[in-house]
């Protein structure tokens, strides 16, 4: 009897213990299909019991460590050459995972607002991309949820899925572009990080510690104190609103009409995307300090309505997720706002914010792509993001892989005075400059008075020679300063130039 309670007691310790103990779990990022990052070492993490012995093997690598008190582990794999036939990873601790179909080549990081997330299936080219996808298997993105959090989180949701007719549609098509160019051209599995959420703004984005190192950002976290204490008042006026709004959709399905108002936006509270670093905490945190080659970002149409706040704040913004992933200045490159309406095509909102976004690239290892030219005046998600996509591919591939292509369109580098106008010199010519669609316009001069008048401006050489009649003795010159300018200046590549104001009224 006392052997068999002997060994009752021996079965019932054993049987707890297994409880007791913590399978070892990979971080999120670590799935099937997975594309690590080449030439760079490779951090892999993710949780186990406390004092777990945890073993990575990977490419002929054996790493080993032992969990902390808090049941978390890292190894860094050494880097890795890039290797498109398909791997296994294998994690063991008390338990073993085998990941499979594991590459190795170039992570790119995409996020910000609705014109990243927008999704392949709608852009144009849906018909044909879709389908030729099949062709690119070594093309990989992981969604990440949407996520808002009032700290740091740990762990994200996603799963890496490979390109193909019955996968690629969901992909970010800006991401998806980009990708495809990279892969086309320097031929190595690409892997693309997706974590954006539509109509977003810049300040939930931003890393706590990088939000919280600047007394400018103080106005961000008042404007969020305000807007909780008024949510009780705002939520019953929500509510109206949005049964007024109900009743017009539904007067206009019974008349058989379109209705293409959007529903009104949720006042602010607890939870909401625009937390102050809420998306940063809950989508970027989880993912350092994954191994990157860079970040994409395309973002500002929330922002647009006040844009002396925006430079700040994508700086802050940037240098975070550096600090974040610990890789040091990794290539970080953005699409300018296109042209679009908001309400008033003549009025600046979204020049300043372009501005803005410019100011950024005094920041090293950026790069920022022009894209005025392939916007939807009437539309703020423009279907056309094969040439987002592109464009951002251009930066990449002339500043990250050093490939001989031409990156950027002309660039303001001088105006100077001439007869009764300006003689505005550029750098990025690439050859020439051009005016493909005849006539040379977006260009404004103001007098003294500083009211801007629309200007006359021709080509002549590698400068534009502009006047105004009005303006007899101009004192400064602009260039697609407007929500929605007619901007006509290109290069010899094609490249629409960058929005520019010789002032600073």
């Amino acid at each position: 009897m006392r052997k068999i309670n002997n060994l009752l007691f021996s079965l019932t310790v054993l049987a707890l213990s297994h409880t007791v103990h913590a399978a070892v779990v990979p971080a999120p990022l670590f799935t099937n299909n997975a594309v690590l990052q080449r030439g760079k070492p490779v951090p892999v993490w993710g949780t186990a019991d406390a004092g777990e012995k945890v073993s990575v093997s990977f490419a002929g690598q054996s790493r080993s460590t032992t969990a902390d008190v808090n049941g978390q582990w890292r190894v860094d794999l050494a880097p890795l050459p890039a290797n498109a036939t398909p791997a296994e990873l294998v994690i063991k601790g008390t338990n073993t995972i085998t990941l499979s179909n594991i590459l190795v080549g170039e992570v790119w990081l995409a996020s910000g607002q609705s014109n990243m997330e927008y999704m392949l299936k709608n852009t144009y080219d849906a018909a044909i991309d879709i389908p030729a996808s099949a062709r690119y298997p070594l093309i990989r993105q992981i969604q990440i949820a949407k996520k808002v959090s009032s700290t740091p989180l740990r762990n994200a949701t996603g799963t890496w899925q490979v390109a193909g007719p019955e996968t690629t549609g969901e992909f970010s098509a800006v991401a998806y572009y980009f990708a495809l160019d990279i892969h086309n051209l320097i031929n190595v599995p690409i892997g693309i990080i997706h974590s954006s959420w539509g109509g977003t703004r810049i300040e939930a984005w931003v890393s706590p510690d990088a939000l919280k190192s600047n007394p400018v950002f103080s106005t961000v976290f008042e404007g969020w104190e305000k807007a909780l204490a008024a949510y009780p008042e705002a939520k019953i006026k929500h509510e109206a609103a949005m049964t007024a709004w109900k009743a017009e959709q539904a007067a206009a399905k019974a008349a058989k009409q379109p209705f293409g108002r959007r529903a009104p936006s949720p006042p602010w509270n607890t939870g909401h995307n625009a937390t102050p670093s809420g998306l940063n905490n809950g989508m970027i945190a989880p993912l350092a300090p994954y191994a990157l080659r860079g970040a994409l970002w395309y973002q500002g149409e929330a922002n647009a309505n006040n844009a002396a706040d925006y430079h700040a704040l994508f700086a802050a913004l940037i240098t975070g997720w550096r600090a974040q992933f610990a890789q040091g200045d990794f290539p970080f490159y953005w699409a300018q706002l296109t042209n679009y309406k908001n309400n008033a095509p003549d009025n600046t909102q979204w020049a300043a914010l372009r501005e803005a976004q410019n100011r950024t690239l005094a920041l090293p290892a950026t790069g920022q792509a022009v894209i005025l030219d392939i916007g939807d005046y009437n539309d703020i998600h423009p279907r056309n993001k094969k040439d987002v996509g592109r464009r951002l591919a251009r930066i990449a591939l002339a500043k990250t892989y050093e490939k001989p292509i031409v990156a950027s369109g002309p660039i303001f580098a001088a105006a100077e005075p001439v007869d009764t106008g300006f003689r505005v010199r550029f750098t990025e010519v690439a050859g020439g400059l051009r005016a493909p669609l005849n006539s040379l316009s977006g260009f404004e001069l103001a007098g003294a008075d500083k009211v801007f008048k629309p200007a006359i401006a021709k080509i002549e050489g590698e400068t534009v020679i502009v006047s105004a009649k009005e303006i007899n003795a101009p004192v400064a010159v602009r260039y697609a300063w407007r929500n929605a300018p007619v901007a006509g200046l290109f290069n010899n590549e094609g490249l629409p130039a960058a929005p520019f104001r010789s002032d600073t009224w």
